[in-house]
Protein backbone atom coordinates (compact mmCIF):
# COMPACT_ATOMS: atom_id res chain seq x y z
CA UNK A 1 0.00 0.00 0.00
CA UNK A 2 1.33 3.56 -1.29
CA UNK A 3 1.38 6.51 1.18
CA UNK A 4 -1.76 7.75 -0.81
CA UNK A 5 -3.93 4.60 0.09
CA UNK A 6 -2.44 4.56 4.19
CA UNK A 7 -3.52 8.35 4.03
CA UNK A 8 -7.09 7.83 2.81
CA UNK A 9 -7.48 4.84 5.04
CA UNK A 10 -6.22 6.76 7.78
CA UNK A 11 -8.34 9.91 7.48
CA UNK A 12 -11.00 7.19 6.92
CA UNK A 13 -10.72 6.01 10.47
CA UNK A 14 -10.54 9.32 11.78
CA UNK A 15 -13.62 10.19 10.39
CA UNK A 16 -15.43 7.15 10.84
CA UNK A 17 -14.72 7.01 14.54
CA UNK A 18 -15.19 10.58 14.93
CA UNK A 19 -18.66 10.55 13.19
CA UNK A 20 -20.67 8.70 15.03
CA UNK A 21 -20.21 11.09 18.36
CA UNK A 22 -21.88 14.38 16.70
CA UNK A 23 -24.65 12.33 15.16
CA UNK A 24 -25.91 11.29 18.46
CA UNK A 25 -25.42 14.41 19.75
CA UNK A 26 -27.06 16.62 17.35
CA UNK A 27 -30.43 14.88 17.83
CA UNK A 28 -29.98 13.89 21.72
CA UNK A 29 -29.85 17.44 23.05
CA UNK A 30 -33.20 18.03 21.61
CA UNK A 31 -34.65 15.44 23.33
CA UNK A 32 -33.19 17.13 26.14
CA UNK A 33 -34.77 19.79 26.07
CA UNK A 34 -37.77 18.24 25.08
CA UNK A 35 -37.37 15.71 28.56
CA UNK A 36 -36.70 19.22 30.65
CA UNK A 37 -39.29 20.53 29.44
CA UNK A 38 -41.41 18.30 30.42
CA UNK A 39 -40.09 17.66 33.76
CA UNK A 40 -39.40 14.29 33.09
CA UNK A 41 -36.19 13.93 35.50
CA UNK A 42 -35.09 10.51 35.55
CA UNK A 43 -34.87 10.50 31.92
CA UNK A 44 -33.53 14.10 31.95
CA UNK A 45 -30.35 13.10 34.24
CA UNK A 46 -29.79 9.68 32.94
CA UNK A 47 -29.34 11.15 29.14
CA UNK A 48 -27.40 13.80 30.34
CA UNK A 49 -24.44 12.25 31.38
CA UNK A 50 -24.87 10.00 28.39
CA UNK A 51 -24.34 13.67 26.38
CA UNK A 52 -21.43 14.62 28.70
CA UNK A 53 -19.70 11.49 27.46
CA UNK A 54 -20.40 11.77 23.58
CA UNK A 55 -19.74 15.23 23.72
CA UNK A 56 -16.32 14.80 24.92
CA UNK A 57 -15.26 11.67 22.69
CA UNK A 58 -16.29 13.97 19.61
CA UNK A 59 -14.41 17.21 21.28
CA UNK A 60 -11.05 14.71 21.35
CA UNK A 61 -11.56 12.83 17.69
CA UNK A 62 -12.56 16.05 16.31
CA UNK A 63 -9.46 17.70 17.00
CA UNK A 64 -7.11 14.53 16.21
CA UNK A 65 -9.07 15.00 12.90
CA UNK A 66 -8.65 18.55 12.12
CA UNK A 67 -5.00 18.00 12.48
CA UNK A 68 -4.68 15.72 9.54
CA UNK A 69 -5.58 18.44 7.36
CA UNK A 70 -1.74 19.90 8.18
CA UNK A 71 -0.32 16.44 8.53
CA UNK A 72 -1.25 14.28 5.68
CA UNK A 73 -3.53 16.72 3.50
CA UNK A 74 -1.52 20.14 3.12
CA UNK A 75 -2.10 20.29 -0.43
CA UNK A 76 -5.68 20.56 0.51
CA UNK A 77 -5.51 23.53 3.01
CA UNK A 78 -2.65 24.88 0.55
CA UNK A 79 -4.72 25.31 -2.25
CA UNK A 80 -8.80 25.15 -0.51
CA UNK A 81 -7.78 26.73 2.79
CA UNK A 82 -8.90 30.07 2.01
CA UNK A 83 -12.25 28.38 1.95
CA UNK A 84 -12.29 25.69 3.97
CA UNK A 85 -10.63 27.61 7.32
CA UNK A 86 -13.24 30.32 7.35
CA UNK A 87 -15.49 27.82 7.33
CA UNK A 88 -14.13 25.65 10.09
CA UNK A 89 -13.58 29.34 11.71
CA UNK A 90 -17.16 29.97 11.89
CA UNK A 91 -18.17 26.31 12.97
CA UNK A 92 -15.70 26.90 16.38
CA UNK A 93 -16.54 30.97 16.61
CA UNK A 94 -20.24 30.41 16.84
CA UNK A 95 -21.26 26.77 17.53
CA UNK A 96 -18.41 25.62 20.00
CA UNK A 97 -18.32 28.85 21.67
CA UNK A 98 -22.07 28.80 21.97
CA UNK A 99 -22.28 24.88 23.12
CA UNK A 100 -19.09 25.78 26.16
CA UNK A 101 -20.65 28.73 27.45
CA UNK A 102 -23.80 26.71 28.18
CA UNK A 103 -22.61 23.46 28.80
CA UNK A 104 -21.57 24.28 32.12
CA UNK A 105 -24.62 25.41 33.52
CA UNK A 106 -26.35 22.52 31.71
CA UNK A 107 -24.69 20.00 33.48
CA UNK A 108 -23.87 21.24 36.70
CA UNK A 109 -26.39 24.44 36.94
CA UNK A 110 -29.01 22.19 38.59
CA UNK A 111 -30.44 23.90 41.87
CA UNK A 112 -28.03 26.73 40.98
CA UNK A 113 -30.03 28.86 38.13
CA UNK A 114 -33.53 29.39 38.20
CA UNK A 115 -35.36 26.46 35.87
CA UNK A 116 -36.04 28.56 33.01
CA UNK A 117 -32.42 29.67 32.64
CA UNK A 118 -31.19 25.95 32.88
CA UNK A 119 -34.17 25.14 30.60
CA UNK A 120 -32.66 28.30 28.43
CA UNK A 121 -29.03 26.32 28.93
CA UNK A 122 -29.74 23.32 27.54
CA UNK A 123 -31.68 24.80 24.66
CA UNK A 124 -28.45 26.64 23.54
CA UNK A 125 -26.21 23.73 23.25
CA UNK A 126 -28.87 22.07 21.31
CA UNK A 127 -28.86 25.35 19.44
CA UNK A 128 -25.44 25.08 19.60
CA UNK A 129 -24.67 20.91 17.91
CA UNK A 130 -27.24 21.59 14.79
CA UNK A 131 -25.14 25.36 14.35
CA UNK A 132 -21.86 22.74 14.61
CA UNK A 133 -23.58 20.47 11.70
CA UNK A 134 -24.48 23.28 9.76
CA UNK A 135 -20.88 24.32 8.79
CA UNK A 136 -19.49 21.02 8.70
CA UNK A 137 -21.88 20.07 6.57
CA UNK A 138 -21.89 23.18 4.40
CA UNK A 139 -18.03 23.40 4.03
CA UNK A 140 -18.68 19.55 3.22
CA UNK A 141 -21.19 20.05 0.38
CA UNK A 142 -18.97 22.69 -1.15
CA UNK A 143 -16.37 19.83 -1.59
CA UNK A 144 -18.55 17.92 -3.16
CA UNK A 145 -20.47 20.67 -5.52
CA UNK A 146 -18.47 23.81 -5.04
CA UNK A 147 -19.96 27.26 -6.21
CA UNK A 148 -19.00 30.52 -5.45
CA UNK A 149 -15.21 30.24 -5.90
CA UNK A 150 -12.64 31.83 -8.33
CA UNK A 151 -9.02 30.25 -8.96
CA UNK A 152 -6.03 32.44 -8.70
CA UNK A 153 -3.00 31.19 -9.19
CA UNK A 154 -4.06 27.70 -8.45
CA UNK A 155 -5.60 28.41 -5.13
CA UNK A 156 -9.52 28.37 -4.47
CA UNK A 157 -10.85 31.97 -3.00
CA UNK A 158 -14.48 32.54 -2.37
CA UNK A 159 -16.31 34.87 -5.12
CA UNK A 160 -19.15 34.11 -2.97
CA UNK A 161 -19.53 33.09 0.72
CA UNK A 162 -23.26 32.88 -0.25
CA UNK A 163 -22.78 30.94 -3.17
CA UNK A 164 -20.00 29.04 -1.29
CA UNK A 165 -22.23 28.61 1.90
CA UNK A 166 -25.53 27.73 0.06
CA UNK A 167 -24.13 25.83 -2.57
CA UNK A 168 -26.41 22.78 -4.38
CA UNK A 169 -25.93 19.91 -2.11
CA UNK A 170 -26.09 21.54 1.01
CA UNK A 171 -29.74 21.91 1.92
CA UNK A 172 -30.17 18.05 0.99
CA UNK A 173 -27.18 17.20 2.96
CA UNK A 174 -27.98 19.02 6.22
CA UNK A 175 -32.04 17.91 6.13
CA UNK A 176 -30.49 14.39 5.60
CA UNK A 177 -27.72 14.57 8.33
CA UNK A 178 -29.94 15.73 10.30
CA UNK A 179 -32.72 12.97 10.36
CA UNK A 180 -29.79 10.67 10.50
CA UNK A 181 -29.24 11.57 13.78
CA UNK A 182 -32.66 11.68 14.81
CA UNK A 183 -32.95 8.41 13.82
CA UNK A 184 -29.71 7.30 15.26
CA UNK A 185 -30.76 8.80 18.95
CA UNK A 186 -34.32 7.35 19.20
CA UNK A 187 -33.49 3.80 18.30
CA UNK A 188 -30.26 4.41 20.93
CA UNK A 189 -32.65 5.80 23.58
CA UNK A 190 -35.45 2.80 22.89
CA UNK A 191 -32.55 0.34 23.10
CA UNK A 192 -31.06 1.43 26.03
CA UNK A 193 -34.52 1.69 27.55
CA UNK A 194 -35.49 -1.55 26.38
CA UNK A 195 -32.29 -2.65 27.76
CA UNK A 196 -33.25 -1.33 31.24
CA UNK A 197 -36.56 -3.19 31.27
CA UNK A 198 -34.88 -6.15 30.51
CA UNK A 199 -32.44 -6.09 33.15
CA UNK A 200 -35.18 -4.94 35.81
CA UNK A 201 -33.66 -1.41 36.18
CA UNK A 202 -36.05 0.62 34.59
CA UNK A 203 -37.61 3.76 36.89
CA UNK A 204 -40.14 6.29 35.39
CA UNK A 205 -37.93 7.99 33.28
CA UNK A 206 -37.42 4.50 31.44
CA UNK A 207 -40.92 4.07 30.10
CA UNK A 208 -41.63 7.68 28.72
CA UNK A 209 -37.94 7.75 26.82
CA UNK A 210 -38.93 4.10 25.34
CA UNK A 211 -42.23 5.79 24.23
CA UNK A 212 -40.34 9.03 23.03
CA UNK A 213 -37.57 7.00 20.79
CA UNK A 214 -40.36 4.83 19.54
CA UNK A 215 -42.24 7.34 18.22
CA UNK A 216 -39.63 9.83 17.03
CA UNK A 217 -38.36 6.47 15.05
CA UNK A 218 -41.62 5.82 13.23
CA UNK A 219 -42.30 9.47 12.24
CA UNK A 220 -38.43 10.59 11.32
CA UNK A 221 -37.84 7.63 8.80
CA UNK A 222 -40.25 8.28 6.15
CA UNK A 223 -39.12 11.36 6.44
CA UNK A 224 -35.52 10.31 6.07
CA UNK A 225 -37.03 8.33 3.03
CA UNK A 226 -38.20 11.40 1.03
CA UNK A 227 -35.02 13.48 2.22
CA UNK A 228 -33.00 10.64 0.28
CA UNK A 229 -35.26 10.24 -2.65
CA UNK A 230 -34.64 14.42 -3.06
CA UNK A 231 -31.12 14.36 -2.06
CA UNK A 232 -30.81 11.56 -4.90
CA UNK A 233 -32.01 13.76 -7.62
CA UNK A 234 -29.73 16.28 -6.67
CA UNK A 235 -26.80 13.78 -6.94
CA UNK A 236 -27.95 12.56 -10.62
CA UNK A 237 -27.45 16.44 -11.34
CA UNK A 238 -24.26 17.70 -9.85
CA UNK A 239 -22.63 13.87 -9.40
CA UNK A 240 -23.48 11.38 -12.02
CA UNK A 241 -20.71 9.36 -11.63
CA UNK A 242 -21.39 8.58 -7.92
CA UNK A 243 -24.81 7.36 -8.76
CA UNK A 244 -23.31 5.39 -11.65
CA UNK A 245 -21.44 3.62 -8.78
CA UNK A 246 -24.35 3.65 -6.82
CA UNK A 247 -26.38 1.58 -8.87
CA UNK A 248 -23.63 -0.36 -11.03
CA UNK A 249 -24.25 0.90 -14.48
CA UNK A 250 -21.37 0.49 -16.82
CA UNK A 251 -22.81 1.96 -19.91
CA UNK A 252 -25.30 4.74 -20.66
CA UNK A 253 -28.31 3.77 -21.17
CA UNK A 254 -32.26 4.60 -21.44
CA UNK A 255 -35.07 2.90 -19.20
CA UNK A 256 -31.72 1.62 -16.85
CA UNK A 257 -32.37 -1.33 -14.62
CA UNK A 258 -32.35 -1.14 -10.77
CA UNK A 259 -29.68 -3.63 -9.58
CA UNK A 260 -30.65 -5.03 -6.18
CA UNK A 261 -27.86 -7.04 -5.74
CA UNK A 262 -24.77 -8.16 -7.50
CA UNK A 263 -21.55 -8.23 -7.48
CA UNK A 264 -19.08 -5.51 -9.41
CA UNK A 265 -16.59 -6.73 -12.01
CA UNK A 266 -14.68 -3.66 -12.14
CA UNK A 267 -12.01 -5.19 -14.04
CA UNK A 268 -14.90 -6.58 -16.84
CA UNK A 269 -17.07 -3.57 -16.54
CA UNK A 270 -20.10 -5.54 -15.62
CA UNK A 271 -22.23 -6.60 -12.28
CA UNK A 272 -22.28 -10.56 -12.16
CA UNK A 273 -24.78 -12.10 -10.71
CA UNK A 274 -26.94 -9.39 -10.43
CA UNK A 275 -30.71 -9.49 -9.98
CA UNK A 276 -32.52 -6.39 -11.97
CA UNK A 277 -35.97 -4.81 -11.91
CA UNK A 278 -36.02 -3.72 -15.36
CA UNK A 279 -35.81 0.20 -15.73
CA UNK A 280 -36.59 0.65 -12.19
CA UNK A 281 -33.25 2.96 -11.85
CA UNK A 282 -34.75 5.40 -14.48
CA UNK A 283 -38.27 5.75 -12.66
CA UNK A 284 -36.57 6.00 -8.88
CA UNK A 285 -33.65 8.43 -9.91
CA UNK A 286 -35.16 10.93 -12.85
CA UNK A 287 -38.89 9.44 -11.82
CA UNK A 288 -39.06 8.83 -15.59
CA UNK A 289 -38.88 5.24 -16.51
CA UNK A 290 -37.31 5.77 -20.08
CA UNK A 291 -34.98 8.14 -18.49
CA UNK A 292 -31.26 8.05 -19.92
CA UNK A 293 -28.96 7.64 -17.03
CA UNK A 294 -24.91 8.24 -17.34
CA UNK A 295 -22.77 5.00 -17.25
CA UNK A 296 -19.22 4.80 -15.72
CA UNK A 297 -17.67 4.75 -19.25
CA UNK A 298 -19.20 8.53 -19.64
CA UNK A 299 -16.55 9.30 -16.70
CA UNK A 300 -12.98 6.70 -17.65
CA UNK A 301 -10.63 8.95 -15.31
CA UNK A 302 -12.98 10.25 -13.02
CA UNK A 303 -15.10 7.77 -11.35
CA UNK A 304 -14.90 6.57 -7.56
CA UNK A 305 -13.97 3.05 -6.85
CA UNK A 306 -17.26 0.64 -7.28
CA UNK A 307 -17.69 -1.78 -4.86
CA UNK A 308 -17.43 0.26 -1.75
CA UNK A 309 -19.73 2.97 -3.21
CA UNK A 310 -22.14 -0.14 -4.07
CA UNK A 311 -22.37 -2.10 -1.36
CA UNK A 312 -22.32 0.80 1.44
CA UNK A 313 -25.46 2.38 -0.45
CA UNK A 314 -27.21 -0.81 -0.30
CA UNK A 315 -26.17 -1.59 3.64
CA UNK A 316 -27.32 2.14 4.57
CA UNK A 317 -30.96 1.38 2.32
CA UNK A 318 -31.46 -2.24 3.55
CA UNK A 319 -30.69 -0.94 7.39
CA UNK A 320 -33.44 2.34 6.55
CA UNK A 321 -35.84 -0.50 5.79
CA UNK A 322 -35.14 -2.45 9.15
CA UNK A 323 -35.71 0.83 11.13
CA UNK A 324 -38.95 1.41 9.15
CA UNK A 325 -39.88 -2.47 9.95
CA UNK A 326 -39.20 -2.22 13.49
CA UNK A 327 -40.20 1.34 14.43
CA UNK A 328 -44.11 0.99 13.31
CA UNK A 329 -44.30 -2.57 14.48
CA UNK A 330 -43.14 -1.21 18.41
CA UNK A 331 -45.38 1.94 17.72
CA UNK A 332 -47.93 -0.29 16.57
CA UNK A 333 -47.59 -2.63 19.42
CA UNK A 334 -47.07 -0.08 22.37
CA UNK A 335 -49.67 1.62 21.05
CA UNK A 336 -52.04 -1.74 21.37
CA UNK A 337 -50.46 -2.65 24.85
CA UNK A 338 -52.26 -2.82 28.39
CA UNK A 339 -50.93 -0.29 30.96
CA UNK A 340 -47.30 -1.28 31.29
CA UNK A 341 -47.37 -4.25 29.37
CA UNK A 342 -44.12 -4.34 27.18
CA UNK A 343 -43.52 -7.22 25.16
CA UNK A 344 -40.38 -8.84 25.35
CA UNK A 345 -39.94 -9.43 21.76
CA UNK A 346 -40.59 -5.99 21.12
CA UNK A 347 -37.80 -5.02 24.15
CA UNK A 348 -35.30 -7.25 22.55
CA UNK A 349 -36.11 -5.90 19.05
CA UNK A 350 -35.36 -2.76 20.34
CA UNK A 351 -32.42 -3.69 22.30
CA UNK A 352 -30.78 -5.25 19.40
CA UNK A 353 -31.40 -2.36 16.97
CA UNK A 354 -29.27 0.17 19.44
CA UNK A 355 -27.01 1.09 17.75
CA UNK A 356 -28.72 0.81 14.34
CA UNK A 357 -27.97 4.16 13.34
CA UNK A 358 -24.63 4.26 13.40
CA UNK A 359 -24.24 1.08 11.12
CA UNK A 360 -26.57 3.56 8.36
CA UNK A 361 -24.29 6.76 9.07
CA UNK A 362 -21.30 5.19 8.82
CA UNK A 363 -22.58 3.57 5.40
CA UNK A 364 -24.18 6.79 3.93
CA UNK A 365 -20.69 8.93 4.63
CA UNK A 366 -18.96 6.31 2.86
CA UNK A 367 -21.82 6.68 -0.21
CA UNK A 368 -21.01 10.18 -0.44
CA UNK A 369 -16.93 10.76 0.75
CA UNK A 370 -15.62 7.84 -1.34
CA UNK A 371 -18.12 8.26 -3.97
CA UNK A 372 -16.55 11.67 -4.53
CA UNK A 373 -13.40 9.80 -5.14
CA UNK A 374 -11.02 10.57 -6.95
CA UNK A 375 -11.53 14.29 -6.57
CA UNK A 376 -10.90 16.18 -2.31
CA UNK A 377 -13.03 18.99 -4.55
CA UNK A 378 -15.20 17.54 -7.26
CA UNK A 379 -14.12 18.72 -10.54
CA UNK A 380 -11.03 20.48 -9.08
CA UNK A 381 -8.59 18.98 -7.10
CA UNK A 382 -7.39 15.28 -7.40
CA UNK A 383 -7.11 13.56 -4.09
CA UNK A 384 -3.81 12.06 -5.47
CA UNK A 385 -1.92 15.62 -5.76
CA UNK A 386 -3.42 17.01 -2.25
CA UNK A 387 -1.67 14.24 -0.11
CA UNK A 388 1.67 14.93 2.17
CA UNK A 389 4.93 12.47 0.92
CA UNK A 390 5.15 10.98 4.40
CA UNK A 391 6.98 7.35 4.35
CA UNK A 392 4.46 4.70 3.72
CA UNK A 393 5.78 2.99 6.58
CA UNK A 394 5.28 5.84 9.14
CA UNK A 395 2.20 6.55 7.78
CA UNK A 396 1.20 2.74 8.54
CA UNK A 397 2.46 2.71 11.95
CA UNK A 398 0.13 5.94 12.99
CA UNK A 399 -2.83 3.86 11.46
CA UNK A 400 -2.04 1.12 13.43
CA UNK A 401 -2.11 3.14 16.56
CA UNK A 402 -5.21 5.08 15.80
CA UNK A 403 -6.95 1.95 15.33
CA UNK A 404 -6.26 0.49 18.27
CA UNK A 405 -6.79 3.43 20.45
CA UNK A 406 -10.18 3.79 18.57
CA UNK A 407 -11.24 0.22 19.02
CA UNK A 408 -10.57 0.36 22.32
CA UNK A 409 -12.31 4.19 23.29
CA UNK A 410 -15.30 2.49 20.91
CA UNK A 411 -15.68 -0.11 23.47
CA UNK A 412 -14.96 1.24 26.73
CA UNK A 413 -17.62 3.49 25.32
CA UNK A 414 -20.49 0.80 24.53
CA UNK A 415 -19.55 -0.90 27.89
CA UNK A 416 -20.14 2.79 30.14
CA UNK A 417 -23.53 2.75 28.26
CA UNK A 418 -24.71 -0.59 29.43
CA UNK A 419 -23.26 0.55 32.54
CA UNK A 420 -25.25 3.32 32.93
CA UNK A 421 -27.93 2.09 31.62
CA UNK A 422 -28.08 -0.31 34.34
CA UNK A 423 -27.18 2.21 37.29
CA UNK A 424 -29.83 4.66 36.30
CA UNK A 425 -28.98 8.21 37.74
CA UNK A 426 -31.40 9.10 40.03
CA UNK A 427 -32.27 12.87 40.92
CA UNK A 428 -31.06 13.58 44.26
CA UNK A 429 -33.38 14.27 47.61
CA UNK A 430 -33.39 17.70 47.27
CA UNK A 431 -34.28 18.38 42.94
CA UNK A 432 -37.82 19.44 43.37
CA UNK A 433 -40.27 17.58 41.33
CA UNK A 434 -43.50 18.31 39.75
CA UNK A 435 -46.36 16.20 40.68
CA UNK A 436 -46.36 14.26 36.62
CA UNK A 437 -42.84 13.93 36.86
CA UNK A 438 -43.08 12.12 39.97
CA UNK A 439 -46.28 10.07 39.29
CA UNK A 440 -45.30 6.50 38.64
CA UNK A 441 -46.96 4.70 35.46
CA UNK A 442 -47.30 1.38 37.01
CA UNK A 443 -47.03 -2.14 35.73
CA UNK A 444 -43.70 -4.40 35.59
CA UNK A 445 -40.78 -4.26 33.71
Amino acid sequence: MDTLLLSRLQFAANISFHILFPTVNIALCWFLVYFRARRWEEAYYLWTKIFALTFALGVVSGITMSFQFGTNWPGYMEKAGNIAGPLLGYEVLTAFFLEATFLGIMLFGRNRVSERMHLFATLMVAGGTTLSAFWILSLNSWMQTPTGYTMIDGKLHAASWLQVIFNPSFPYRLVHKLLASTLTVSFLIAGLSAWQLLRGTANTGTHRALRTGVIAAAVAIPLQILAGDMHGLNTLEHQPAKIAAIEGIWHTEKGAPLTLFGWPNEKEKRTDFAVQVPKLASLILAHDIDAELKGLNEFPDAHPPVAPVFWSFRVMVGMGVLMLAVSWYSAWRLWRRHEGDYPRHVLRLLASMTFAGWVATLAGWYVTEIGRQPFLVYGLLRTADLVADHPPAMVLSTLVAYLAVYAFLLIAYVLVLMYMAEHPAMPTPDTPQSPKAAAPIGGPA
